[in-house]
C-alpha cells in the first residue's frame, strides 16, 4: 500500500463531532483512552484506528504509522487524518497518544519536504504553544512532560521525523532530554514556515487596498500562527547550535548502529560525543542489544559512559542497563563485550552504598553470573529447535564451543573460581551435559578437579 499520499488543502475541513455513546466506545472513557474527536463512530476503519492509538504508546512510531496506513483506504486518510488525528493532536491528551499522532501526520506527507506537508501549520503551532508552556513551567522550577513532545515537533519540524521512527511514545516520554535540547533552546526560523503558506497569503490578500495600513496589518495579523513573545526567547551562540547539530548526527549514527556496522570514519565521529549522549542519557536500555550484535566496541562505550554518568543522574536506572546486558545471546559479540567489561578497573560510585567500585566488580556481581544462565537457556533452545529441524545452521554448537572457551578465559583470568560451587555448579553440569564437545569435556575436567589447569586449557 502506498505510503504517501496527493497533497491536499485543509482549508475546507469539516467539523469536529465529539464522540460519545456509540457500540464501540461506551461514554465513560480512563484519561488515557480519551478521544474527543470521534465522528460517526460506526466507521469500523475510524474504530480500529481509535484502537490502534490506545495501544500505540507500547509500538514504534514507524510501526503506528504502518498499522494506520494498513488500516485506511488511501482516499480516506486525509479526511479521517483532519476529524480523527488532528483534533487529538491539538487536544490535551496523554504524549503517548499526540506524539504517534504527530509522528503519523508527518509521514503521511514524507516523501515530500516539510514546507508542502498540509499539517505543517497545525504542527507548528503546536510546537509554539507546547513550547511556550514548558518554558513558563521551566522558569518557575518545575519540569514538564510537554518538553518531549516540544522536541518530537522540532525534529519533525526540521524534516528530521524518521529519526523518531524507532522508537514508542513510551520511551520517548521517560527518556530525559539534555540541556540543549530542552524547550528553552529549540527554535524553528518562523518565516520558514509562514512564508510560504498559502493560508497566511490567503489572509493577507483578503485585506482591501482601501483600508488603512494599520488596519491591514491588524487584519493579517490574526491569521499568523502564535509566536512567543520576545522575553521569552533566550538567543543560543553559533558554537552552541552547532553542538546541538553534532549531537543530533551522533543521535542518527546511533540508530544506525542497531542495524548495521559503522565505518571507521562514524565511528570516529560518534566516540567523542558518547558522553553527551549518556548524561542524561538518550539510549535506552532497549538498543544495547543490537548494538552489541553490530558495534561491540561500540557499544562497550556507551556502557562505560553509562555506568560512570548514571549513578550521578539515574541511579535508580541502572539496573535497566544491566539486566539488558545479561539477555545477551551468546555471540562472540557479546563475548568480546563482557570480557573487556569484567577486565575493566575504572572506579565508579557504587549506586547501591554510596561508596566506590570498579566496572569490573560490578559487572561480575550484578550480570555474569545470569549472563551465564541466560547463554544455557539459549543454547538449551537452540538445540531443541535443532532437533526439531528449525534451524539447520551450527548455532548451537558454535555457541556451546565459544562459550566454553568464554569461560575457560574467565578461569585462567581469575574472574572466577573453579573450586566455589557457586561460581560453577551450573557450568559443570552443562559441560558434563555436552561433554561430547572437546572444549566442554575439557572445562568439565578442569572444573570437576576443582582448579585451574593449564593442561586442559590448551585443549579448549
Amino acid at each position: 500500500m502506498s505510503s504517501s499520499l496527493p497533497l491536499m488543502s485543509t482549508s475546507r475541513a469539516s467539523p469536529v463531532i465529539t464522540m460519545a455513546g456509540s457500540r464501540f466506545f461506551p461514554k465513560s472513557f480512563t484519561s488515557s483512552q480519551t478521544f474527543t474527536t470521534q465522528k460517526g463512530s460506526g466507521d469500523p476503519t475510524r474504530a480500529s484506528v481509535v484502537h490502534l492509538l490506545a495501544r500505540a504508546h507500547s509500538l514504534p512510531c514507524s510501526a503506528a504509522f504502518q498499522a494506520f496506513m494498513q488500516l485506511v483506504q488511501p482516499t480516506a486518510r486525509f479526511q479521517l487524518a483532519l476529524d480523527l488525528l488532528l483534533p487529538l493532536l491539538t487536544s490535551s491528551a496523554d504524549l503517548a497518544q499526540r506524539i504517534p499522532v504527530s509522528f503519523i501526520l508527518y509521514s503521511m506527507y514524507a516523501p515530500y519536504p516539510i514546507s508542502l506537508n498540509p499539517f505543517k501549520s497545525v504542527l507548528y503551532a503546536t510546537f509554539v504553544k507546547e513550547r511556550e508552556l514548558a518554558i513558563e513551567i521551566s522558569t518557575e522550577g518545575g519540569f514538564s512532560e510537554r518538553e518531549q513532545l516540544v522536541w518530537v515537533l522540532w525534529k519533525i519540524l526540521k524534516g528530521d521525523g524518521n529519526d523518531i521512527g524507532p522508537y514508542s511514545p513510551s520511551t520517548l516520554t521517560k527518556s530525559p532530554l539534555p540541556p540543549e535540547l530542552r524547550a528553552s533552546c529549540l527554535f524553528l526560523g518562523e518565516e520558514t514556515f509562514l512564508e510560504n503558506d498559502p493560508d497566511h497569503s490567503v489572509a493577507k490578500s483578503t485585506i482591501t487596498a482601501g483600508e488603512p495600513k494599520q488596519f491591514a496589518e491588524q487584519g493579517a495579523s490574526k491569521n499568523l500562527l502564535p509566536s512567543l513573545p520576545p522575553a521569552t526567547e533566550t538567543k543560543i551562540t553559533r558554537e552552541a547550535d552547532r553542538e546541538n547539530e553534532r549531537i543530533a548526527q551522533a543521535m542518527k549514527l546511533v540508530l544506525a548502529a542497531r542495524d548495521r556496522a559503522l565505518t571507521l570514519t562514524e565511528q570516529r565521529t560518534l566516540t567523542p560525543l558518547i558522553p553527551r549522549l549518556t548524561s542524561p542519557t538518550m539510549i535506552t536500555s532497549v538498543d544495547l542489544p543490537p548494538i552489541v550484535s553490530y558495534n561491540p566496541n561500540i557499544a562497550y562505550q556507551i556502557v562505560i559512559a553509562l555506568l560512570m554518568a548514571l549513578p550521578n543522574n539515574l541511579a535508580q536506572d541502572i539496573s535497566v542497563y544491566l539486566d539488558a546486558l545479561t539477555i545477551l545471546p551468546p555471540t562472540l559479540p557479546s563475548f568480546d563485550l563482557l570480557g573487556r567489561l569484567l577486565r575493566d578497573t575504572s572506579t565508579i560510585p557504587d549506586y547501591s552504598t554510596g561508596g566506590k567500585t570498579t566496572i569490573a566488580d560490578i559487572v561480575r556481581s550484578e550480570v555474569l553470573g545470569r549472563f551465564i544462565h541466560e547463554s544455557i537457556k539459549w543454547l538449551d533452545n537452540a538445540e531443541r529447535d535443532e532437533r526439531e529441524g528449525l534451524v539447520s545452521d551450527d548455532r548451537f554448537a558454535k555457541g556451546v564451543q565459544n562459550l566454553c572457551r568464554f569461560y575457560s578465559s574467565l578461569l585462567k583470568l581469575s574472574i572466577v573460581d573453579a573450586a566455589s560451587d557457586t561460581d560453577s555448579a551450573e557450568m559443570s553440569h552443562f559441560t558434563l551435559r555436552h561433554s561430547r564437545f572437546e572444549e566442554a569435556n575439557a572445562l568439565y575436567c578442569i572444573l570437576a578437579s576443582g582448579r585451574f589447569d593449564p593442561f586442559y586449557t590448551a585443549m579448549i
